[in-house]
């Protein structure tokens, strides 16, 4: 996978750690992952977490299953605490919520058993034994932003987001950031599919947006973005002069927009913001096997290589655009609203 920034995590220096509970022996430590609606083939968001967990299980000789690594999947809000107690009542030395949504639900939890590990992928929980692991999705945002600008051809770029919240805010409003900063008068539509696992709903907003202009679309949608991938294939099927792009999240989606067009190869992926789940979530068991587990906020940018844009089909010219804003922004040039409000 190309990428336009680094990869390497540095955990160290961007903790905001409390004080260590008893540190957890490497032979002894398993962890779990609850993911949301998405599952773990939404090629996306659950995904690239779940890969992670299956990198660190396989590197440390653990078998998926009790005493080592696993998931469980949430059909439904309503399943966060039945999968909490589940994972609970598997012995797992640490918990992994994945995603916005069970926030709540593993805060009561967290709450309730204060003996018990977590970890909170897109949240933070102001608790002793939850490590929140966060990332500055605004940034690698506003780069897809930058290059969506510096490509389309009809000034008139699309968002689709899954679900709105303080997260996809961040997508939202750094894409949105970086398109202007690239053209302040560029056109971008935006809407909501209220779901991260309802492709049809996705591929129906996408038919619309391209239908009225928009060239290209940043989806922030989990297995909702599926549907924009679909609609981009199939409009380019039935007109292979049609240039449409579709802007990849969480991992890179060049295979999601790789497909075959009179028996020639076409990709319709013009470059993935980068969010780095897995590798942080890998790192982050390793710290706690070496040092301990430790609560606090951990936040990852562009600058801890937590956050990136993959090069994709940019042209060198928009590349160089790209890397010029990506080096502003790391030396704190470029201030980046989190929220579209602001």
């Amino acid at each position: 996978m190309k990428s336009l920034t680094k990869t390497l995590l540095a955990l160290s220096s961007v903790a905001l750690a409390a004080a260590p509970f008893t540190v957890l022996a490497q032979e002894d430590l398993s962890a779990i992952m609850i993911t949301d609606q998405g599952g773990i083939d939404d090629k996306s968001f659950n995904q690239s977490a779940w890969e992670g967990l299956i990198e660190w299980g396989e590197e440390n000789n653990k078998e998926q299953g009790p005493g080592g690594y696993d998931y469980l999947e949430s059909k439904s809000d309503s399943e966060y605490i039945t999968n909490i107690n589940t994972a609970m009542q598997g012995d797992y030395d640490v918990i992994f919520g994945i995603g916005f949504k069970i926030e709540q639900a593993m805060t009561q939890m967290a709450e309730q058993n204060p003996e018990q590990h977590f970890a909170m992928v897109d949240g933070f929980i102001d608790a002793e034994n939850v490590a929140s692991l966060n990332f500055k999705d605004h940034e690698a945002a506003f780069l897809a932003g930058v290059a969506a600008a510096s490509t389309t051809e009809t000034d008139h770029l699309g968002f689709i987001g899954g679900v709105e919240g303080e997260i996809i805010d961040r997508f939202e409003a750094g894409f949105i950031a970086g398109a202007q900063a690239v053209n302040p008068d560029i056109e971008v539509s935006v809407e909501y599919v209220g779901s991260f696992a309802d492709a049809p709903k996705g591929k129906q907003l996408a038919s619309a947006m391209y239908a009225n202009g928009a060239d290209i679309i940043f989806q922030a949608a989990g297995g909702s973005g599926n549907g924009v991938f679909s609609e981009a294939r199939d409009l380019v099927t039935a007109d292979p002069e049609r240039n449409i792009w579709v802007v990849g999240v969480d991992r890179d989606q060049e295979e999601e927009g790789t497909f075959e067009v009179n028996g020639e190869e076409r990709v319709i992926t013009l470059t993935s913001t980068l969010k780095e789940i897995g590798s942080t979530m890998k790192t982050f068991l390793e710290t706690s096997e070496a040092e301990g587990f430790k609560g606090g906020n951990n936040v990852y940018g562009l600058a801890e290589g937590g956050v990136g844009l993959t090069e994709g089909e940019l042209t060198d010219e928009v590349k160089q655009v790209v890397e010029e804003y990506q080096q502003q922004i790391i030396d704190g040039e470029i201030e980046i609203p989190e929220t579209p409000e602001q």
